[in-house]
């Protein structure tokens, strides 16, 4: 037997090695069977969408992602490295009152412990998710709805322009669509907020795979590989310049690529770093410090991309049609600069930032007990 029958708040945590292992439809099964919750790493938020999305975990994860992994007792971990970025550099932070049982195929990650009593399998993910689901375990509707309604609570107060903006694009793409994400602020606010509806959707994500500008060039690459199908590209405006030039790639091959830029005129992710770890030293990272962004909509139309320019997210209704014909199209979405990443968590500590008051997080605690 894997799993621990006197656990009362299991959680699974899966990336992306399950999606590499093909495990996504077994996952989705195991999830109909138990109703155990699924949380995520960044780079397999595909892997859990819908109704059944609560979020992922981490330095830049959604808050009750890790609030769930602080209350739980029994953390399975599937395909996933738990590494600096997910767990943080305290281990003991990480889920302190639960059993730890790692899956991967990877030797040399579980070389590495997280917990001192922890049960480690040197497995497929695909073959142990399928082992799961032949031993008796019971449903955890009750925890799930727990959960479920913690989510509820706290999804208002992490919510800047760059989410709102990511929901709104949510609201106005088909059923499981693909969605190729670029690096920097676009990348976390995609993994916190991008939620497809159906199960079979993919978000592309750079994660430790893509440098920054690698949105549009996995998108082209995408629709070639569905033989031209129509693929969403979610991007900022730094990532955009990165690779620009593949506009006329888009343009020359006619690929039905659908291209939001989320546009702050500044290399957000940076700023972060210069105000918080540097002292506000600020360098080529915004207007006032030399850097700069063309204007997009004219670039698009230069190369024969029909395009247009928001004046925010709120705009986007103009432009629905564009989502559903077969042509190249590029919305260019104005946010302030001042826009910010978050919640996020400092490497050594427990609590992610901004704090909240005390009465909601009680609030959430108490759903979660």
């Amino acid at each position: 037997m894997i799993f621990r029958s006197t656990s009362k708040k299991p959680i699974v945590i899966v990336g992306n090695g399950a999606r590499e292992a093909g495990a996504a439809v077994v996952l989705h099964a195991f999830y109909e069977k138990t109703r155990i919750p699924v949380l995520t790493t960044m780079n397999a938020v595909d892997l859990v969408q819908d109704k059944e999305k609560i979020g992922f975990i981490g330095v830049y994860g959604n808050r009750v992602a890790n609030m769930i992994v602080e209350q739980c007792d029994l953390v399975i971990s599937i395909g996933a490295r738990l590494g600096l970025r997910q767990i943080g550099s305290k281990k003991e932070f990480f889920a302190p009152n639960a059993f730890l049982i790692r899956a991967d195929i990877d030797q040399y990650e579980l070389s590495r412990n997280i917990k001192e009593d922890e049960e480690k399998h040197l497995i497929d993910a695909k073959e142990f998710i399928e082992q799961l689901m032949h031993e008796d375990i019971p449903r955890f509707d009750e925890w799930n709805t727990a959960c479920f309604a913690a989510k509820k609570l706290l999804e208002p107060y992490d919510k800047d322009l760059g989410n709102l903006c990511i929901e709104k694009i949510s609201s106005m793409l088909p059923e499981n669509p693909i969605v190729a994400i670029d690096i920097g602020q676009t990348q976390c606010w995609c993994a916190q907020s991008l939620t497809l509806k159906g199960h079979n959707g993919r978000i592309l994500i750079g994660g430790s795979y893509g440098s920054m500008g690698c949105g549009l060039p996995y998108a082209i690459g995408a629709t070639v590989a569905q033989g031209k199908k129509t693929v969403f590209c979610i991007t900022g405006d730094g990532g955009l310049q990165m690779n620009i030039q593949e506009l006329q790639t888009v343009a020359n091959e006619k690929l039905p690529i659908k291209i939001f830029v989320v546009n702050n005129k500044a290399l957000g992710k940076i700023v972060e770093i210069q105000v918080g770890s540097y002292d506000r030293r600020m360098l080529t990272t915004t207007e006032q410090s030399g850097y700069s962004v063309p204007d997009f909509e004219k670039v698009a139309l230069a190369y024969g991309i029909k395009s247009k320019t928001l004046d925010g997210y709120e705009g986007l209704d103009e432009c629905v049609d564009w989502l559903s014909d077969d042509e190249p199209c590029l919305i260019n979405i104005m946010l302030t600069e001042a826009t910010v990443l978050q919640p996020k968590m400092n490497w050594n500590e427990r609590e992610m930032k901004p704090l909240l008051s005390d009465d909601i997080m009680s609030q959430a605690r108490e759903l979660l007990a």
